[in-house]
């Protein structure tokens, strides 16, 4: 091989470490997009869960109260 050629075959692997390197980099820049949405999906949930978790309290204390008037008119009839 002549000077020329190998210059020319140098140039050629560089410039395909550069596509190869410019595909990573655009990879890498998807990721990150796709993590930042799973980020924001997950802080979405757990507000929703925490939401969630208020309600089941409010629920089970309104039953709590209505069992408790129910015993207290069952006593209520019974004397």
């Amino acid at each position: 091989e002549n000077g020329s050629s190998r210059l020319q075959k140098t140039q050629q692997e560089v410039e395909e470490v550069k596509m190869i390197m410019v595909d990573n980099l655009n990879k890498a820049d998807e990721r990150a997009g796709k993590l930042t949405d799973l980020e924001e999906r997950a802080d979405n949930l757990l507000l929703k869960s925490k939401a969630f978790e208020k309600t089941t309290v409010k629920v089970k204390q309104q039953k709590q109260w209505e069992n408790n008037k129910m015993k207290i008119i069952f006593v209520a009839i019974g004397i």
